[in-house]
């Protein structure tokens, strides 16, 4: 590229960026770190709000920055060479504060960045795909790097943004719309569709070679319409159309890494039965369940199950499912610990269910000696001794953690 070229894209960004509303401070700014000894990496979901995250703690660390976004048709043609043009585009500027948006869009990102850490340069990027960025730090940035998480809006964020209050009707009002900002500015679904398309095109089959796109789609449309279900790869296999499971693991590890889903293992001591058994999915925002699934029967359970997921992932990555013989729990968080939270969800507690949902719980918490859990339902409160344990009945629309 040229560096007349490169001048221009980075003004023009710069230029677009600042003209940009700030939006609604984000809860995860606070746990930004102003630090120039590593990188901090910011990543998530296309379009969860990382480049409004980053304006904000512009604003907070009130200091003269560059801001550069790889993800840009006018940098198809960037190659590494092209970072040698771009650091004299840095340097006049005159910032020692670098952020760059969607960087694992640009080869060879990982040797820049520890070439301007070495410079004592001040690196904050995002990026939106794990594996890529998670590969590439563990190699070339090892300890020379911090990663946040960024999600779609937490329901607390839904409600300050809409001026709402926490109660049954914001939280259904919150499973059928999620968290997405610019579909919850305009109320156009069409951005979460063509959200979809993107990453499906873009971020997966593009840049893993996939030419059976309409397997992709199905699966995925499969996984949209049975959040917060076991998921088994080899029974898959028929109704998507592919010859073989490892297919199936394939696509949805590429799911994963654009934070489009997560897939939760049943918890057991051995790693090995922890592998064999099936997986729960989850999905990232109810907006692209609302979007995308082919149910015909909206499963409220599910939604409320998939949205306390979420508020979990916010907070760590150690959840984990509870299955016995004869019952089953639906979370189990930081279970090595030795004093682990164990959840059920259920969207109200009946006399059909209440039984089959107590049980569950009780299991797992005779598993883990634990005196105490919770049920989650949609909007009852009440407290249950059962068998010497304690179960809290919590409001879904009250906070979890």
């Amino acid at each position: 590229m040229k560096l007349s070229e490169l001048r221009d894209i980075a003004a023009r960004q710069k230029e677009a960026v600042e003209t940009l509303d700030n939006g609604l401070e984000r809860e995860a700014l606070a746990g930004l770190p102003d630090i120039t000894t590593h990188a901090l990496i910011v990543s998530g979901i296309r379009r969860c709000g990382k480049s409004t995250l980053l304006r904000q703690f512009t604003r907070k660390l009130a200091r003269p920055y560059f801001y550069f976004n790889f993800d840009d048709l006018r940098l198809l043609g960037f190659e590494t060479g092209d970072f040698t043009l771009l650091d004299t585009v840095v340097a006049e500027s005159g910032a020692r504060l670098l952020f760059f948006d969607e960087i694992q869009s640009a080869a060879n990102w990982e040797l820049y960045i520890r070439q301007k850490l070495d410079e004592h340069f001040q690196i904050v990027a995002t990026g939106s795909n794990a594996s890529l960025l998670s590969g590439e730090l563990g190699t070339k940035l090892t300890g020379r790097h911090i990663t946040k998480e960024l999600y779609p809006f937490s329901y607390s964020e839904f409600l300050a943004f809409r001026n709402l209050a926490g109660g049954v009707g914001s939280l259904k009002a919150y499973l059928e719309d999620g968290g997405f900002p610019e579909y919850l500015k305009t109320g156009n679904r069409d951005i979460l569709s063509q959200l979809q398309t993107d990453i499906l095109y873009r971020d997966i089959a593009v840049r893993h070679g996939i030419r059976d796109i309409g397997s992709l789609k199905r699966l995925f449309t499969y996984i949209l319409s049975n959040a917060a279900n076991l998921v088994s790869p080899s029974n898959l296999t028929g109704i998507i159309g592919v010859k073989s499971p490892q297919t199936i693991l394939d696509y949805m590890s590429y799911f994963e890494a654009a934070y489009l889903i997560d897939l939760v293992p049943r918890f057991a001591w051995s790693a090995k039965a922890q592998a064999l058994a099936p997986k729960k999915l989850y999905v990232v925002d109810p907006g692209l369940i609302a979007t995308g699934s082919v149910s015909f029967t909206k499963d409220e359970g599910a939604l409320l199950e998939n949205l306390v997921f979420m508020e979990l992932r916010r907070r760590t990555s150690d959840i984990y499912y509870f299955s016995d013989k004869e019952s089953e729990c639906d979370f189990v968080v930081h279970p090595h610990s030795g004093a682990p939270l164990c959840l059920q969800v259920c969207y109200k507690l009946t006399a059909d269910n209440e039984a089959r949902e107590i049980a569950g719980l009780v299991a797992a918490l005779s598993f883990f000696d634990l005196n105490e859990g919770s049920i989650i339902t949609a909007d009852t409160q009440d407290e249950i001794i059962h068998k010497g344990k304690r179960i809290h009945v919590r409001k879904g629309f009250e906070p979890i953690l």
